[in-house]
């Protein structure tokens, strides 16, 4: 039998290449009106407001399913369920090509939130399965190198498709949406062929690596459990730490999706560009962002580095955002990255938490419940950054209230802490 060290290798190797897949099109799928904004208000007549509306809508019905999709995973495997959430979003991410006005824009936005729902949780449940607590925060890096490496490849490709303007009468931005929506429902049934829903299922480990790996986890989580007192869905409720991370959580996704919204035409008002030169450029930040998931969290093997890496990325965040609303192209641009870095430093750390305080069924309601709400930020971020451009004729005014409830989010980050880790070996053994 081989070595613990050597199993996770060969899980590593083995899952997370297509895990990360499945995400870079679902970001790409969730954020490419970022690239389409501008055209659609031109041929649309949606105006800024009405974008942040339509933008944030796929959070609000996104996060209301997020409990009951993970819970249904919970039972039927991630196999099928990660399958059928891909080929709903991929279709209704094809259709956004069909959007008339306001209204269709809005119903579009709501059923691929409600498409998408569990993607996210639904993974990080998937993940707690498969390594134990010292290895999650590397392994929810480098999952969430699927937003980075949409947002470089996404943004140059959205530009060159938005070329295609008047091909077979259609605009580019609905070329766009098809192009990048249907490639979905290929890699869902590549998924529905290929991944085990969990160690014992694995072709590629042998019946007693799976087994013992299985006992290794169940034992941690019990012990982190039994630590924190939680052994049900509805004392994440009464935890006060799962209640911390969901408000730190909140707060950072406010800042990720003004940004991944908002950038395109941020970048746009540096000077007259075109879409594929806006494209690059708006690709750059998030290169640094994948720079930040893989280098920081891997660091995270214990509970005293993660707090201090989570409030460092959180300080990194406001201080990128300040020097993007004061800061010309360069200092600006600049100030983006520096808060692209940190996004993904800080998001997979956060998502340790619950793991050492919950589990079972409790675990994958628990995860969906802090992504449930922590994505309000997803709804909110976008609504104000297109209130405030309406208000004040400036892109970059909402950028100051990202910066201050991220500055809060930097206090809340010093009371972090984990249940449990160090489960009873005696409990190990027994399984």
């Amino acid at each position: 039998m081989r070595s613990p060290e050597v199993v996770n290798k060969v899980i590593f190797r083995r899952i997370m290449p297509l895990l990360i897949a499945a995400y870079i099109m679902a970001f790409i799928d969730r954020t490419n009106i970022g690239m389409a904004k501008d055209r659609m208000e031109i041929d649309l007549g949606i105006s800024a407001t009405a974008y942040g509306v339509g933008a944030g809508l796929f959070f609000l019905t996104y996060a209301l399913s997020e409990i009951p999709s993970n819970l249904i995973m919970h039972k039927v495997g991630a196999r099928f369920w990660i399958m059928r959430i891909m080929i709903t979003w991929g279709i209704l991410s094809a259709c956004m090509a069909f959007v008339q006005g306001e209204w269709s824009f809005y119903i579009l936005r709501m059923l691929l939130g409600i498409a998408e729902a569990g993607l996210f949780p639904g993974v990080i449940y998937f993940l707690t399965q498969w390594f134990m607590v010292k290895d999650r925060a590397k392994a929810n890096g480098m999952f969430l190198l699927g937003v980075s490496i949409a947002n470089i490849v996404g943004a140059p490709l959205g530009g060159v498709l938005l070329t295609l303007d008047g091909l077979g009468g259609l605009h580019g931005w609905q070329w766009m949406f098809i192009i990048e929506g249907l490639p979905a429902c290929v890699l869902a049934f590549v998924i529905w062929k290929t991944l085990p829903n969990r160690p014992t299922e694995a072709t590629f480990l042998s019946r007693a690596e799976a087994e013992a790996l299985e006992a290794r986890i169940l034992a941690e989580e019990q012990a982190g459990a039994a630590a924190a007192g939680n052994s049900k869905l509805r004392h994440v409720l009464k935890d006060k730490q799962i209640l911390l991370v969901v408000a730190i959580y909140f707060t950072h996704q406010l800042a990720v999706y003004a940004l991944s919204f908002f950038l395109p035409s941020i970048i746009g008002t540096y000077g007259t560009l075109n879409t594929i030169q806006v494209g690059l450029l708006t690709s750059i930040p998030w290169i640094f962002s994948a720079a930040g998931a893989l280098l920081l969290p891997r660091l995270a093997t214990n509970a005293l580095r993660s707090r201090l890496i989570a409030t460092a990325t959180m300080t990194g965040i406001v201080a990128g955002f300040t020097l993007g609303a004061v800061g010309g192209p360069v200092l600006g641009m600049i100030g983006f990255c520096l808060a692209a870095f940190n996004f993904f430093a800080l998001q997979p750390i956060l998502f340790t938490y619950p793991a050492t305080r919950l589990s079972g069924a409790a675990l994958a309601g628990g995860i969906a419940f802090v992504n449930t709400v922590g994505l309000f930020g997803g709804f909110l971020g976008p609504y104000i950054m297109g209130y405030m451009e309406d208000a004040t004729g400036s892109k970059l005014s909402g950028l100051w209230f990202i910066v201050v409830m991220c500055a809060i989010g930097a206090v809340l980050t010093r009371r972090l802490q984990r249940g449990a880790e160090t489960p009873d070996a005696s409990k190990i053994a027994s399984h």
